[in-house]
C-alpha cells in the first residue's frame, strides 16, 4: 500500500498516515448547523474532505466518512421565533438544500448524518459520567465542564489560555474557570427543551460531536476512538479542542488520532463573513456556474491555505477545466482499457502527499497538452484513446472532476424548456436526414443554430453544446 502524508493540526507537521486498523479508516467531519443555505466557506470543507473521503478510497481503504448535522442551536431557536416555523420544518429544508448542495459539488455520501437530536441518550448518559467523576458541574443555567479536571486540556490547540481566543468562551460568574463550557444548558421560558436527569434543557454544541463520534465510530480497545477528526480551522478553538477534553475525561481515550482543518475563504481579499455582507452562498454562485466548476476552482489551492475568491479567477479556472472536457470529447463513446501507470504514479504522488492538488492539476495540464498532440498527429490510435478514457475516469475517482458527460458539460446555462427544444429539433433533424431530405434537415440545423448552439454528428449520434 501507498505511503500517504497528512499534516496533523495538533502536530504543527506533515506524518505518515497510519490507520488504527488495516485498512479501515473512520472520518468524522464536524458539519453544518442548518439553519440557512449553504456558503462557499461550507463548500470549502466539504470538498476538502471529500477530497481526503477520495484519496484514501483510491488506496484501497475501506471507508467510514460521517458528517454530523447540528440540529438544535441558539441560531435555529432564533429562527423559529422568527418565522413561527417548527425546528424540524427549519431543519429539515436545509439539510436538503445542503445535500442538494454538496451533490452539484460532486461531493460522495457520506456513510453516516448523525443528527444531534436523534443522539440525546448518548450526550445524557456522557454528561451523568462526568458529573459522577466531578468533571462536570451545574450552575443556575446549566451543566458545565470542569476544564482544570483534564490534565491535557489546550493540547489539541495550544490556544487554550490565549486571552483572544477564551473572548470566544461565554462568560459566567458562576463558572470554576473562565475555560469551562456548558455541557447542557437548562430551558429557557419557551425554549426547545428536553428531558433529563439533571434538568430540563437541551445539549451544548461541543457534546454533540464527542457523543456521537462515541455512539456510532468509536474503537472500545484502542488509545485513539477514531483515525481523523476534520472540520474548518475556526474550529480548533475552542470547539474541538472542548470535544477532545470531554471525551479523555469520560472515556480516558484520545478522540482522534490525527486532527485536519481546511483553511479560510476569503472573498476579494476579505475574509468571508454575514456581517462584511460578503458572505457567498453556494445557490446563488450556482445560478451562473455549475458545482462542478465551483469544485475545479477550489482544487487550485491546496486545502490548508486560505482561499481568495474572487470571479476573475473563477472563469479562468474554468477554462483549464474546458480544456480537460475538450480532450474528453475527442474521444466521446470510446471504449477504456487501464490507467497509464505512470499517469495513476504521478497523481497519486500529488495526492498522498498531503492532498497536493495543485501538483495533481499541473500532472492533469501535462495529460491534456500530450493528449492533444498524439490526436492531432494520429487521430486513429485506438490504444492510445482507450487508455486517456481510462484515464479521465481516474481523475473522476481521485479529484471529483470530470465525470460529467462531454457535451452536456458545455449546455449549463441554458433552461430546461430550451434544451427540450433543441432535443426535439434534432430528432427532428435525424428523421429527415434518414429520409434523405437534406433541405429539411439544414433548415432546423438554422433552428438549432439560432438557439445559440451546435450540433456535432458523431459516431453515437447527434450531439450539441452552447456555442
Amino acid at each position: 500500500m501507498n505511503k500517504i502524508y497528512i499534516y496533523d493540526s495538533v502536530k504543527k507537521q506533515k506524518v505518515e498516515f497510519q490507520s488504527i486498523e488495516d485498512n479501515k479508516v473512520k472520518i468524522y467531519v464536524c458539519g453544518p448547523t442548518v439553519y440557512d443555505d449553504s456558503h462557499l466557506g461550507h463548500a470549502r470543507s466539504a470538498i476538502a474532505f471529500d477530497l481526503l473521503h477520495r484519496v484514501l478510497k483510491v488506496n484501497k481503504y475501506d471507508v467510514t466518512m460521517t458528517k454530523n448535522f447540528t440540529d438544535i442551536d441558539d441560531k435555529i431557536i432564533k429562527k423559529m421565533y422568527e418565522t413561527s416555523r417548527t425546528l424540524e420544518d427549519i431543519t429539515s429544508e436545509y439539510i436538503k438544500a445542503y445535500k442538494n448542495d454538496m451533490k452539484a459539488l460532486h461531493v460522495l455520501d457520506n456513510t453516516l448524518e448523525p443528527k444531534a437530536t436523534q443522539n440525546l441518550e448518548v450526550m445524557k448518559e456522557m454528561i451523568n459520567n462526568l458529573i459522577s467523576k466531578d468533571c462536570a458541574y451545574k450552575t443556575s443555567d446549566g451543566v458545565y465542564f470542569d476544564t482544570s479536571k483534564d490534565e491535557s486540556y489546550g493540547n489539541i490547540s495550544s490556544m487554550a489560555s490565549d486571552e483572544n481566543s477564551l473572548s470566544r468562551v461565554e462568560f459566567n460568574s458562576e463558572k470554576r474557570n473562565s475555560s469551562d463550557f456548558a455541557l447542557w444548558k437548562f430551558a429557557k421560558e419557551n425554549d426547545v427543551s428536553f428531558e433529563a436527569e439533571f434538568g430540563l434543557g437541551r445539549p451544548g454544541w461541543h457534546i454533540e460531536c464527542s457523543a456521537m463520534i462515541k455512539k456510532h465510530l468509536a474503537y472500545e480497545n484502542s488509545e485513539f476512538q477514531i483515525d481523523i477528526h476534520g472540520g474548518g480551522a475556526d474550529l480548533l478553538f475552542p470547539h474541538h479542542e472542548n470535544e477532545a477534553a470531554q471525551t479523555r475525561c469520560d472515556s480516558k481515550q484520545h478522540l482522534a488520532k490525527y486532527w485536519m482543518h481546511n483553511g479560510f475563504v476569503n472573498i476579494n481579499g476579505e475574509k468571508m463573513s454575514k456581517s462584511l455582507g460578503n458572505s457567498f452562498f453556494l445557490k446563488d454562485i450556482l445560478k451562473s456556474y455549475s458545482g462542478e466548476v465551483v469544485r475545479f476552482y477550489l482544487l487550485t489551492a491546496q486545502y490548508r491555505a486560505n482561499f481568495n475568491f474572487n470571479e476573475e479567477d473563477l472563469i479562468s479556472s474554468k477554462k483549464r477545466l474546458d480544456k480537460l472536457y475538450r480532450v474528453k470529447k475527442r474521444v466521446y463513446g470510446g471504449a477504456k482499457s487501464t490507467v497509464n501507470k505512470d499517469f495513476k504514479a504521478n497523481i497519486l504522488n500529488a495526492l498522498n502527499d498531503d492532498i497536493n492538488t495543485s501538483k495533481a492539476l499541473a500532472v492533469i495540464d501535462e495529460l491534456i497538452n500530450t493528449a492533444n498532440d498524439k490526436l492531432d498527429a494520429n487521430a486513429k490510435d485506438k490504444a492510445f484513446k482507450k487508455e486517456l478514457v481510462a484515464n479521465i475516469e481516474f481523475i473522476e475517482e481521485a479529484l471529483g472532476v470530470s465525470g460529467s458527460d462531454a457535451y452536456e458539460y458545455f449546455q449549463f446555462g441554458i433552461d430546461e424548456k430550451t434544451i427540450s427544444e433543441i432535443n426535439n429539433l434534432i430528432e427532428k433533424r435525424t428523421e429527415a436526414k434518414k429520409a434523405k431530405d437534406f433541405e429539411t434537415a439544414d433548415k432546423v440545423r438554422d433552428e438549432i443554430s439560432a438557439l445559440g448552439v451546435s450540433v456535432m454528428d458523431t459516431a453515437n449520434g447527434a450531439v450539441w453544446e452552447k456555442v
